[in-house]
């Protein structure tokens, strides 16, 4: 059985998106599930749009996701090089052939000539002119052109490109995966340049060639690249390869459906549309999912289920799961939504799952200078009580903020509606009361509170929330028992008997 080989081929032209990621993702779902191989390529043909940084990007994106390819840019093999602009003597062979078996031929044409034409087809009233099976007759190339001519401009070393020669009304079918059979007739191809006059193939020519030299047995690609498909087939049957297998991959949609999800659409919509931050050479920032505090698994589990489905109701999945779980056949056709509000839910299922010793390793780099305590147990512990209430790492400190620095904010809505002018008195038994306890446990605590509510006959409305306003300045958040025996007895004590007169300061003011 043929060893199943599949590629992640990305130009190197800015920062890879999420859309690059899910491919690359289900190209590694896709070999790791069948024992395969998961390459990395990077196609770089069209010079002009290279962009520094991009490849380092991509390799970092794809490390940090944990889908790392098993051969490619970066990791080696026996298939390289891995980059185009280092193949470039390879497919020399392979172009010339073309020529010579007449399914490929010289393009002389200058861009004034094809600026000419268009410019004369449109005053014609043809609107999108096409070098094609009709109109090469009319152009300067070695099918319009006599031998004598062909050879004379050749020798002479006048500039040329290569291009398809595309069969006149002819159906090309091919199979995909994904989509079934696809029919295209060629009448509505043109006669694509494989090679430019620098040289240099073009992403058409240069990715078929490498994908039979490098033995890929599935091409798994954007639906983008779906119109591209017949001429690629026709290149494989030209040469007398096999075709690899096709799967044309869906669109990811903004969150409205309407139209696809581009990369300004996030932080104009308020959510990263990238793995990693990215800085432009003009210096804009675009958002990445690392540095808004997803972590990875997340990040992949949000991902796989933009266009594939398991076939069941099962939302969240490993890594390994994914592997198990994955096929090409409950891969859907139609493009999927982005769901921001939903990549926050999947964060936050994989951040409450995490050991809280783990998190608060995590934490520890983003607690402020001045913290009241950064040592690891009593931050793990502060962890366990806030990550319920978290969608993000920074979240697990900014809700929990009182944990680790005075208080110098008491929440207004609480004071308006929770702080009556009784509650000034009852605080001021209660601090009595809590410093008679000797152990400061959360048992004890909880204890001496309901001790207190059944000796005075109050409700706890008409204590808790001006308990919890003294000690946290909030409204909400875990337990007061839980929070009062992390902090300790003096710090609460000194919370509680200094905030009751700002308290009743602010109370006047509101």
């Amino acid at each position: 059985m043929t060893k199943i080989r599949v590629r992640f081929a990305p130009s190197p032209t800015g920062p890879l998106n999420i859309g690059g990621v899910r491919t690359a993702l289900y190209n590694y779902l896709f070999a790791k599930k069948h024992g395969g191989d998961f390459l990395l390529r990077r196609e770089d043909t069209d010079e002009t749009r290279f962009v520094p940084g991009a490849q380092e990007y991509i390799l970092e994106s794809l490390k940090g996701c944990g889908i790392e390819p098993s051969e490619g840019v970066g990791y080696g093999g026996d298939k390289g090089p891995y980059i185009q602009s280092e193949r470039v003597a390879i497919y020399k062979p392979y172009y010339e052939k073309l020529v010579e078996l007449g399914h490929a031929y010289y393009a002389f044409d200058t861009a004034e000539d094809l600026a000419n034409m268009r410019t004369q087809a449109e005053s014609m009233g043809m609107a999108n002119w096409q070098y094609n099976s009709v109109t090469r007759s009319t152009m300067k190339n070695s099918i319009s052109l006599s031998k004598e001519e062909v050879d004379k401009r050749l020798t002479n070393g006048d500039p040329y490109t290569i291009r398809m020669k595309i069969p006149r009304n002819t159906d090309i079918r091919l199979h995909d995966e994904i989509r079934g059979w696809v029919t295209v007739n060629t009448n509505n191809l043109d006669d694509k340049v494989l090679v430019k006059e620098s040289g240099m193939p073009t992403y058409h020519f240069a990715n078929i060639v490498d994908d039979h030299l490098m033995e890929i047995t599935h091409v798994i690609r954007g639906e983008e690249w779906l119109p591209s498909a017949p001429l690629h087939v026709l290149l494989y049957d030209s040469f007398g390869w096999e075709r690899p297998k096709f799967a044309h991959l869906p669109l990811l949609l903004r969150p409205d459906g309407n139209g696809k999800l581009s990369k300004r659409d996030g932080d104009r919509l308020g959510f990263p549309v990238f793995p990693l931050d990215w800085m432009s050479a003009e210096g804009e920032k675009s958002s990445g999912y690392r540095e808004r505090g997803y972590f990875p698994a997340a990040f992949i589990n949000m991902l796989a289920l933009l266009g594939w489905n398991p076939g069941n109701t099962q939302e969240i999945f490993s890594l390994d799961e994914l592997v198990e779980a994955f096929s090409l056949e409950r891969v859907g056709k139609s493009g999927s939504k982005f769901d921001p509000e939903k990549a926050k839910w999947f964060n936050q299922h994989y951040l409450r799952i995490q050991n809280n010793d783990d998190l608060a390793k995590l934490v520890l780099p983003l607690l402020p200078a001045d913290a009241i305590s950064t040592d690891l147990t009593y931050v793990a512990n502060v962890c366990g009580m806030m990550k319920e209430r978290a969608t993000f790492l920074p979240d697990l400190v900014s809700e929990g903020i009182y944990f680790y620095q005075e208080i110098d904010f008491y929440d207004a809505d609480t004071i308006r509606k929770k702080w009556k002018d009784e509650t000034p008195e009852i605080m001021q038994e209660l601090i009595l009361e809590l410093g008679a306890i000797a152990d400061f446990t959360k048992e004890n605590i909880e204890a001496s509170f309901t001790a207190f509510l059944a000796t005075k006959s109050l409700g706890f409305g008409n204590v808790g929330p001006g308990f919890r306003l003294l000690v946290t300045g909030k409204g909400m958040g875990p337990s007061m028992f839980e929070i009062c025996a992390t902090l300790g007895k003096d710090k609460v004590i000194s919370r509680m008997t200094t905030g009751l007169q700002k308290i009743i300061s602010l109370k006047k003011t509101l």
